[in-house]
């Protein structure tokens, strides 16, 4: 591997390559040319081998990639190769939709446990089984279970209150649903899920296609298409303390 720093795009765009290699080999596909696998990834080839390239040499020029083998590496890479234990702190209307997700177990992620700090919602027994406990017993099942990954869905004016409680038990990495920023320390990390600036960036795209559209009647009546993808943004952190973003 390239002893260089990895483009948090590259990453995202793995996790999507090794998706589509899954249904690959679900479907009894053993090989796929970097072409396909690109456009099924919305990037051109160049890019599918340069993200690649990051990690090693793979496929055979002419033939493609050998799926199976593909798939073990990229998913090798992601660390996606054993079952990740999970626990969720929230568990109001995000938290239990995130719970019925079948997309979690496909990953190979298994919530373990499930918190709360609302005492209306300790105790309540969840359509999946599990029984809301109160924050208060959260160090001591991530240390029974050794479990390294969050999902924080709390109220705003808790989430740095709780994210000191996990980096504290020993959490490396959570998936932050609030809209707050929260502080860690270096060796953690945060991905942001927020649904307002993901719409934001949409409403962005389209604005500007509206003025771009105007331009272009102007200056030509020959219509323009393209296909593109917008990849999200990863918000995470592990260098310093704080929060860093890193595009």
């Amino acid at each position: 591997m390239r002893k260089e720093k990895i483009p948090a795009a590259t990453i995202i765009r793995l996790s999507v390559y090794q998706r589509y290699l899954k249904r690959l080999l679900a479907n009894g596909v053993k090989v796929v040319s970097s072409s396909e696998l690109a456009y099924e990834a919305s990037v051109n080839p160049a890019q599918l081998r340069k993200d690649l390239s990051y990690f090693g040499r793979f496929g055979v020029r002419g033939v493609g990639y050998d799926v199976a083998s593909l798939l073990n590496t990229i998913s090798g890479i992601l660390g996606l190769l054993d079952e990740w234990r999970v626990v969720l702190v929230g568990a109001g209307p995000i938290g239990k939709a995130l719970l019925r997700h079948p997309q979690f177990s496909k990953q190979g992620y298994v919530f373990e446990a499930v918190f709360d700090v609302d005492p209306n919602h300790v105790g309540k027994d969840l359509v999946d089984g599990h029984v809301v406990k109160d924050i208060s017993e959260l160090p001591k099942v991530i240390k029974e279970k050794d479990i390294q990954l969050a999902v924080l869905a709390v109220p705003s004016e808790k989430a740095q209150e709780v994210a000191d409680i996990l980096v504290e038990c020993g959490i490396k990495g959570i998936l932050n649903f609030c809209t707050t920023r929260i502080k860690v320390p270096r060796g953690v990390s945060v991905q942001y899920v927020d649904f307002t600036i993901l719409l934001d960036t949409l409403t962005y795209k389209i604005s500007q296609h509206s003025i771009e559209g105007k331009e272009d009647s102007v200056n030509s009546t020959k219509p323009k298409w393209a296909r593109e993808h917008s990849w999200p943004v990863v918000q995470s952190n592990s260098h310093r303390q704080g929060v860093s973003l890193t595009s």
